[in-house]
């Protein structure tokens, strides 16, 4: 992680990886194919990370825009250490053929982690038996998606400690609570069926991939 925050990922190569850890080139290869698979296990360790750190910080709190809120933030904290490392790696990461990407199938393990930490998050708030069974199915996606919104905010955040993103984390989970609970409605439901159907067709990875395979 130094040496990207150093010199850059494109300019890393796996043999100063190796060189650094005191070991030889091909002992690097045998245990990390790629520097693609290094980040890989950075995003398994970070994921890992901020899903213990917010389940903690969750415990004994019912209220759902409380328990998203935490969970944001405390990924804002896991992550600060590395946010000089971010910006220098999001050309390579947005590139949604980079096997980098937070939506490649590569990230998939990690991704399910945070998905699951967001069914969490739903499950053990005062919403989980209140709202509408299709919408609770998508919603862990679909707040893994306002993560990863979050992310890219952070990822160009140049305020002290990224306290604009913190703002952003501060006043935005109040109001996605309101506009999830006010999908119990019946009135609402025909508009949250259509919004999670275009999320689930063209935002959401595991689905796309099923579309394109259709497509083909």
């Amino acid at each position: 992680m130094r040496l990207f925050q150093e010199r850059g990922y494109d300019r890393t190569t796996m043999r100063a990886i190796a060189q650094e850890a005191g070991v030889s080139v091909g002992i690097a290869y045998y245990y990390f194919e790629s520097k693609d698979v290094l980040i890989q296990g950075f995003y398994d360790r970070i994921t890992r990370e901020h899903a213990r750190d917010a389940a903690e910080r969750m415990e004994g709190v019912r209220d759902f825009a409380a328990r998203l809120e935490i969970a944001l933030a405390s990924w804002l904290d896991c992550a600060g250490r590395y946010h000089a490392f971010g910006t220098q790696f999001f050309r390579t990461a947005a590139d949604p053929d980079s096997p980098v990407s937070p939506f490649s199938e590569q990230s998939r393990p990690a991704r399910a982690t945070a998905v699951a930490l967001f069914a969490d998050v739903l499950a053990g708030s005062d919403l989980a038996r209140k709202l509408d069974p299709e919408l609770a199915a998508q919603l862990p996606e679909l707040l893994w998606l306002l993560l990863m919104a979050v992310v890219l905010h952070w990822v160009l955040d140049r305020t002290p400690d990224t306290t604009r993103t913190r703002e952003l984390v501060r006043r935005s989970t109040p109001l996605a609570a309101r506009l999830i609970s006010m999908s119990r409605y019946r009135l609402l439901r025909p508009l949250v069926h259509d919004v999670t159907t275009l999320c689930r067709d063209f935002l959401l990875p595991a689905a796309a991939t099923r579309t394109a395979t259709r497509g083909a």
